[in-house]
């Protein structure tokens, strides 16, 4: 007994051990990511058709063609980083200091407004192709070594919880920065007034391209934080034999990984047909100041369980908390679209949408605070299987599969504000609430988030199988820390 209490007291420090500095500097890292890329994948459409003017089928197009070439970049950049030998900066933080300027450029670039030069509509829309398509294989550049440096900063399972923690709150930095403050800069008002007696604000060019400087300049200072705070750690083989068929092909017989990326399209594909909620408050609520407040209601279940979530996944699991938190995501979403409307005649339609959307961010908590941990299980489940360990080309196929679920919420999203809603840029940017068009766009923006927390629901309670259990066993024998009870035992190597 004594024995046992000394082994028990003695407790074996992991020596990859991470604190606050490198939670930090990954952080940091995905505020960088998140500046850019919510900015971008929340406005950009009220850019598109609102001051370029484009058709909204020229768009739709625009969004498949550039996910096609994500089809094929993507998987490829992960590729060639797993077969890049380490430097003295490692194998991942390097692309993080020599992209992080062109990257925030390519932001930029996306809110210049071409009819300023030409008014070809042509030339205007091959122009926004390439600074789209632009954007997105510089994003991809930075995005694939960020995030498959987590299971090189660390390979302690509670530090890769801590890890995926501390992103979450950089997620929550860079992505609530723009949605909260772009309505004051990037909308004007007309000198209209709606039915309420407030003035209709409408998108402005010039506005919208200072904020995407601001974005730009921040995403790049945060990104060279990342690098400066983070450390690899484990070590990357410095000669790489990296076989890439026997690796895509380990990946389409993981049942972890096939979830995870069912659950990646379609979290990621909420997340982007979020943003097509800037029209409900523009022509439905005709209140961009909405956004602000819809902002806040979405973010704030997320940073209240930040402080509860590492011991959470200590005493329950990532899996069993993420089926139970998208249950309560689910359940809302689906009363969301029957009470809202309802509500809305009775003049209370703004209070209920933001309770509703509060109720679903605190189910979603448990996923997007413990996604990115699930994903190192599902890379360390690939080596378990296989023996082969690639962080770069999962996350790559993951990656892709995000891409995936914003194209589908784009391209969806904008057919059914055109056909369903009945949106119109050329008539509506520069108008409030229209009988008929409003009540679609709350149809849209209220049933699609029904059916795809209802699927991520199904997803994690009956497909994802990387249980506490088998975690356990999995982590023993890759001879990795594993969890008894609530305590953190580390297995001796020896």
């Amino acid at each position: 007994m004594e024995k046992r209490r000394s082994l028990e007291n003695a407790q074996f420090e992991h020596p990859n051990r991470i604190g606050f500095k490198d939670g930090l500097g990954y952080a940091m890292g995905d505020a960088g990511n998140l500046f850019i890329l919510t900015y971008v994948s929340s406005y950009l459409k009220v850019f598109y058709t609102d001051v370029l003017k484009l058709g909204e089928l020229r768009i739709t197009v625009l969004f498949l063609i550039a996910r096609l070439w994500d089809a094929i970049n993507d998987p490829l950049w992960g590729g060639l980083i797993a077969k890049k030998k380490p430097t003295k900066d490692g194998k991942f933080r390097p692309f993080i200091k020599w992209f992080a300027i062109p990257l925030g450029i390519s932001a930029m670039l996306c809110y210049v407004n071409f009819t300023n030069f030409t008014s070809n509509q042509n030339l205007i829309l091959a122009l926004a192709y390439i600074t789209y398509i632009g954007f997105g294989m510089m994003y991809t550049t930075i995005n694939i070594p960020y995030g498959s440096l987590a299971s090189v900063i660390t390979d302690d399972p509670a530090g890769r919880t801590l890890l995926s923690t501390f992103r979450t709150v950089g997620a929550g930095l860079g992505g609530a920065a723009p949605l909260i403050i772009a309505p004051f800069i990037i909308y004007q008002g007309t000198g209209e007034y709606n039915r309420a007696g407030k003035e209709i604000e409408v998108a402005d060019a010039n506005g919208m391209l200072v904020f995407g400087i601001i974005m730009g300049v921040l995403s790049i200072f945060s990104f060279f934080i990342c690098y400066k705070l983070s450390k690899e750690r484990v070590p990357s083989e410095e000669e790489p034999d990296v076989d890439i068929k026997g690796m895509y092909k380990g990946m389409l017989k993981s049942r972890p990984f096939i979830m995870a990326a069912l659950s990646g399209i379609l979290i990621s594909g909420q997340l982007q047909f979020g943003s097509l909620n800037q029209y409900l408050y523009k022509n439905y609520f005709e209140n961009t100041g909405l956004g602000a407040i819809g902002t806040v209601a979405n973010y704030l279940p997320m940073a209240i369980m930040i402080f509860f979530m590492p011991k959470l996944v200590k005493r329950f699991g990532k899996k069993e908390l993420c089926g139970f938190g998208t249950f309560f995501s689910a359940l809302a979403a689906i009363l969301m679209y029957f009470v809202v409307p309802h509500c809305d005649r009775l003049g209370s339609g703004p209070v209920m949408f933001m309770l509703f959307t509060f109720i679903i961010g605190f189910g979603y908590s448990f996923v997007s605070i413990t996604n990115w941990a699930i994903i190192t299980d599902v890379i360390d489940y690939q080596e378990y299987k296989t023996g082969i360990r690639s962080e770069s080309a999962v996350y790559a196929v993951y990656t892709f599969c995000r891409n995936l679920g914003q194209t589908l919420a784009d391209t969806g999203g904008i057919t059914l504000l055109s056909k369903i809603a009945g949106y119109n840029g050329e008539t509506m940017a520069d108008a409030g609430y229209i009988e008929g068009v409003g009540e679609g766009i709350l149809t849209v923006c209220t049933i699609i988030p029904a059916i795809v927390y209802t699927l991520v629901f199904l997803i994690f309670q009956f497909g994802y199988n990387l249980d506490r259990g088998k975690l356990d066993v999995m982590y023993r024998a890759l001879g990795r820390t594993v969890t008894a009870g609530e305590e953190e035992i580390t297995r001796n190597p020896q």
